[in-house]
């Protein structure tokens, strides 16, 4: 007999556990990999920490085009999976992965040419852009490792496994942690490299990920089998995964956008403040990453039911996943609210730093409980292969308020009116979903759409 998949039968809130806990965890390791390596990047100096700031928009952008190709892929194949379509996953995952192939090619000529000319457009300091260089050139041009790593690790959770995406993600954050000061500082004979160390220590680890990523999936996947023989570009099946991967997408290069307008606004005023918004940035994912954890458990499940027409599972999904990220929301609001400086510290912060910082952690960490229901909603959204709605919801809360208001608060009332703009935006964007819920969510007919 047909073994039955979990997503079909198990109650919910202990199946949404077993599907989250597994990205959570990896995703918690590897928000601590990015506080850990700017934490070794401070010991280098401001400018180091300013420019490893600067390229973070673009290491985020590389992610965006990965993961909105592996949303795409674990939507689509796990709707054809809850319909019992295994051929149709298989083919679509062949597809896919030839499409992660084709947009790896373009961040290769962007880590080969623009990463000066994007460094000069937020300063004029020529050790920021020179660390930039170093820093930007490699963890740019070799970024296609994650390309593969994360289409594979979508396609597992496609299937309900979300233990070897999991050790997948672990492997390769704690290469990057142990290689990051051997490397930056020079240990075991080695030569001391800076921030070209902390760029190398990254790309080991992706490669890493990547390389066991691959053996694991010839060796442990079941349901999907990728076949490159007689291969024809499908462009209905292109088409199909577009139709997620570009809103998907967009919304996770929405942070990219973000951080740059918002360093170009601030680079005329601190250099500190730029400075510490790279640092808020990559503290905020050591809150947002496990709720990712929890978004990524919930697709699947979402998906599944959503081609195996059980909408009252659907249902107590999204009450699960909303409870569970509330939690975790509320859980960093408070950290950040009640031990700014101490957070700052761990930085080397100056008193310059602490003095911008205190005041911004604590406004900054208002908007992690107001983005609750926004950040589930755009997870169903997407996993329901309605993107452009999930797009409308990230649009509002990571682009279309903050930086118009940045620019108005800013002459009024200083930095603190950049930092003011966050749980605003977050306010609208939840109220946003909540009438998106009201008038799509609930009224979706299921059984009469593919």
């Amino acid at each position: 007999m047909e073994k039955r998949n979990p997503m079909a039968y198990k109650p919910i809130f202990p199946l949404l556990m077993s599907m989250a806990f597994p990205p959570m965890i990896s995703m918690l390791i590897q928000s601590l990999y990015n506080i850990v390596d700017s934490i070794f990047v401070a010991q280098l100096g401001e400018e180091a920490l300013t420019a490893v700031s600067l390229i973070y928009p673009l290491q985020n952008l590389s992610l965006a085009f990965s993961c909105g190709v592996g949303i795409a892929l674990n939507a689509i194949i796990a709707r054809h999976l809850g319909a019992h379509n295994d051929k149709e996953a298989s083919f679509v995952a062949t597809q896919g992965i030839v499409m992660t192939l084709l947009h790896s090619i373009l961040f290769v000529g962007i880590g080969l040419f623009l990463i000066e000319p994007f460094l000069t457009l937020f300063t004029q300091n020529q050790d920021v852009i020179q660390y930039g260089i170093e820093y930007g050139f490699i963890v740019i041009t070799f970024t296609f490792s994650t390309f593969i790593h994360l289409a594979i690790e979508k396609m597992f959770q496609a299937c309900g496994n979300m233990i070897i995406p999991m050790i997948m993600q672990m492997v390769g954050a704690i290469v990057n942690i142990i290689l990051d000061p051997i490397l930056i500082f020079g240990y075991f004979g080695l030569p001391a490299l800076g921030v070209s160390g902390a760029a190398l220590a990254t790309i080991i680890g992706q490669f890493s990920a990547c390389f066991l990523s691959i053996y694991l999936f010839l060796r442990y996947n079941s349901h999907i089998h990728i076949s490159f023989r007689h291969f024809r570009i499908d462009w209905h099946t292109f088409k199909n995964l577009y139709s997620i991967a570009i809103p998907s997408g967009v919304m996770m290069c929405l942070p990219s956008v973000l951080v740059s307008a918002l360093n170009g606004i601030l680079a005329p005023v601190s250099q500190t403040a730029v400075a510490f918004f790279g640092i808020y940035y990559k503290l905020q994912t050591f809150v947002n990453m496990p709720t990712t954890g929890v978004v990524q458990g919930m697709r699947p499940i979402m998906s599944y039911n959503y081609g195996a027409h059980q909408r009252n599972r659907m249902d107590q999904t999204l009450k699960m996943a909303t409870l569970t990220i509330g939690t975790i929301l509320l859980f960093g609001t408070c950290l950040f609210f009640i031990f700014p400086a101490q957070i700052l510290q761990m930085f080397n912060a100056n008193q310059d730093m602490l003095m911008v910082g205190i005041t911004g952690l604590r406004i900054l960490s208002l908007s992690f409980i107001c983005s609750t229901f926004a950040i589930v909603m755009s997870g169903v959204f997407e996993s329901l292969g309605k993107g452009p709605i999930s797009l409308i919801i990230t649009l509002t809360r990571q682009f279309i308020i903050i930086i118009p208001l940045s620019l108005i608060l800013l002459p009024l009332v200083g930095v603190t009116g950049i930092w003011l703009t966050f749980p605003l935006s977050e306010l609208i964007a939840s109220f946003i979903a909540f009438l998106l819920y009201q008038k799509v969510y609930k009224k979706i007919k299921i059984g009469n759409e593919n």
